[in-house]
């Protein structure tokens, strides 16, 4: 193996440049030659390629967003646009492949290592919703911006005496919402693993009013309900003046987080090491604070486990 391809694929997250750069660095410091696919499957198929040096991932550790840009391909799952990105690797000698991005990036690397590309894939994604690892690169940098906005609606919400609504980010896992929820001292916390009734929701933000708090946060993980019908029915219920706040994009970008560069730079340089030692087809994860390397088709197939004991701790907690 010579020549070793990376890409950035679906949504981006925070630490995905920390991640290219200690795959690019350590790639060449064991004699590789690293090639940077822009815009993910996509570019593969369109031969948007570079080959990258030591300055070409200079300055990037502490920036958000993707270096080689992301981008979502219905095309490459089609035969045509497969076997068009599987000429691209072959016409550029590309011997195998790191992919960064969350469950369908992982699916798309799999195809690929089915028709016999050497590949290794790297959990990046703000919803940290793939079950084989505890955390993926991009998530604490979303919940500490979260975070952010939670203190500052609080600030706000307290002067008018009003609750809010704020929905965050996370498809059909609700690990932004509860872990920003948590932390950030939310009232109630509504998540798809977990629903709480609007009833409920409604007897908590009153019990709260009755003893002096001016203020009633409630967390929303996307998907789980419409938000301003959720505000709706607890002014009903209530009285209470409660506004809406979506986050929306603002929780991918910024920059990565601590956690986020020191297990995308571990992840990135793990990477390139099994690859070097001839093991590959394999996703990496965090497990009990130490890199793991699965096999692809097995990472694939575990379930993400609900915290619900952090949930009881949050309910617990917000009494």
């Amino acid at each position: 193996m010579k020549t070793i391809g990376v890409l950035t694929s679906g949504g981006d997250a925070p630490g995905m440049n920390a991640a290219i750069r200690a795959v690019v660095r350590t790639g060449i410091y064991e004699g590789f030659k690293i090639i940077g696919i822009r815009q993910g499957f996509k570019g593969l198929m369109r031969g948007d390629i570079e080959e990258m040096k030591l300055s070409s991932v200079a300055d990037i550790i502490q920036r958000g967003g993707t270096k080689l840009r992301s981008a979502r391909s219905e095309e490459f799952m089609t035969d045509e646009g497969f076997e068009r990105a599987l000429n691209i690797l072959r016409i550029f000698e590309i011997d195998g492949l790191i992919a960064l991005g969350g469950d369908g990036t992982l699916k798309g690397a799999r195809r690929l290592s089915k028709a016999g590309i050497p590949v290794i894939g790297i959990p990046c994604t703000i919803d940290n919703d793939c079950g084989h690892t505890d955390f993926t690169i991009g998530f604490a940098t979303a919940v500490e911006t979260v975070l952010d906005a939670i203190s500052k609606i609080r600030d706000t919400s307290t002067s008018h005496g009003r609750a809010n609504v704020i929905e965050v980010m996370g498809r059909n896992c609700g690990d932004i919402a509860l872990y920003s929820g948590l932390a950030g001292g939310a009232e109630s916390i509504i998540l798809p693993e977990m629903p709480m009734s609007i009833d409920e929701i409604s007897k908590r933000a009153l019990q709260g009013k009755n003893r002096g708090k001016l203020h009633h946060i409630i967390i929303l993980a996307e998907g789980v309900g419409n938000a301003y019908e959720i505000s709706d029915e607890i002014y009903k219920k209530t009285g209470i003046d409660t506004r809406v706040t979506t986050l929306g994009y603002i929780q991918r970008g910024g920059t990565p987080s601590l956690m986020d560069r020191m297990i995308a730079s571990e992840m990135g340089y793990k990477a390139i090491k099994l690859l070097k030692k001839g093991e590959f087809n394999k996703a990496l994860g965090i497990k009990d604070n130490e890199v793991i390397a699965l096999d692809i088709d097995e990472a694939l197939k575990q379930e993400k486990k609900f915290n619900k004991e952090l949930f009881e701790i949050a309910k617990v907690l917000s009494i």
